[in-house]
């Protein structure tokens, strides 16, 4: 410790939080500025799920459990399932552009709790605020960036997800139903999911998943941000 800046400020955390204590106590003792994360990384995850979830919900009061799974799992798989190849994605691309009627909802969203990913609207292209090849472009790189998390840990994952939201008690219509059909899914070695039909009648929705730095240094300064 006799090393550390004492005109600095040390952001102290472990997995619960109890090992990292002790550390802050030692430390603050020893002069130095501390701030102890209480609860550790659990807490902070479980704190980022439940934003997650409250923002999702506000902005989208229609969303079931499978609009939420939906979000998390895109932050972790990225847009990688639904790329064949560029061609292919240019042409899907187009066609959603020219059949859309309209585009709602905010121009970008985080996915999931550690915004790995954006959600970003394809009405910055039909605006004319992002051009269509650089949307394109990212939108592949993203894909290609992805390392898909293994099944097994996906599913420890989602049940850490799941166990925050039943705490919850957001009485979600068909909670308990799209909950099983997930664990279904996932034990059937799938994860990819659509959005519900409630989610789809009531939003339309129409974006590409962009991977977080991407999409700070290339898309974020062309919406004026």
């Amino acid at each position: 410790m006799k090393s550390l800046d004492k005109d600095k400020t040390y952001y102290v955390y472990c997995r619960s939080g109890r090992r990292s204590h002790g550390a802050a106590i030692e430390m603050s003792k020893a002069g130095l500025s501390v701030v102890d994360m209480e609860g550790g990384y659990l807490a902070w995850t479980e704190s980022r799920i439940k934003e997650a979830v409250k923002s999702q919900l506000s902005l989208f009061p229609a969303s079931t459990l499978q609009d939420i799974y939906k979000s998390f799992f895109q932050e972790r798989f990225g847009p990688g399932h639904i790329i064949p190849d560029k061609a292919g994605a240019d042409s899907y691309l187009r066609k959603e552009l020219e059949s859309a009627e309209e585009f709602k909802g905010p121009e970008y969203e985080p996915t999931g709790y550690a915004g790995r990913m954006y959600r970003v609207n394809l009405s910055v292209v039909a605006d004319g605020k992002v051009p269509y090849e650089v949307l394109l472009d990212a939108f592949v790189r993203s894909a290609n960036n992805v390392t898909a998390m293994p099944l097994p840990e996906w599913k420890e994952e989602w049940d850490k997800i799941t166990g925050t939201i039943d705490a919850m008690d957001l009485r979600i219509p068909g909670y308990q139903e799209d909950k099983e059909r997930i664990d279904s899914l996932i034990a059937g070695g799938e994860y990819a999911m659509h959005h519900s039909r409630a989610y789809n009648e009531a939003y339309s929705p129409h974006y590409r998943i962009i991977e977080k730095s991407i999409f700070e240094k290339e898309i974020l300064p062309l919406l004026g941000k």
